[in-house]
């Protein structure tokens, strides 16, 4: 794989589906190509970043480590890159999937915390467990 920029993800600490998708990729990471930042964090600084925490609570965020800023499902095929899932990030590139896609994000963002109290805790559970598994 090439050197890829480096790549911040902002996400929702207090979402378990969103811990498990940041769990699940932070370990995946290439050579260190991916960091993390909880929106409700002291690390998170709206006015350094240029996105309010409301607007960060409404989208997936991204930045590479020139600063350019990306939201919303643009952010997943390059995660996923980094994450070394290229069939993951292949999908989430195609345009034609694209207004699907978009759709269904708005859908989740809205809905997330409805959405993580049924299916977050399994998620992160499982995370949790595969990755333990992994590491003995």
């Amino acid at each position: 794989m090439s050197q890829l920029e480096k790549l911040t993800l902002f996400y929702d600490g207090t979402c378990p589906l969103c811990q498990a998708e940041i769990l699940f990729l932070s370990r995946r990471s290439q050579a260190d190509q991916l960091a993390f930042v909880d929106i409700h964090s002291a690390l998170f600084d709206p006015e350094k970043i240029g996105v309010s925490c409301d607007q960060a609570l409404a989208a997936m965020y991204g930045q590479f480590a020139d600063g350019t800023l990306i939201q919303g499902v643009s952010v997943f095929p390059e995660a996923y890159r980094r994450a070394g899932l290229p069939y993951l990030a292949w999908v989430f590139s195609r345009k034609a999937l694209q207004p699907l896609l978009q759709v269904a994000y708005r859908f989740f963002a809205k809905n997330r915390h409805a959405i993580s109290r049924l299916f977050g805790p399994t998620a992160l559970g499982l995370v949790k467990a595969t990755s333990s598994k992994g590491s003995k």
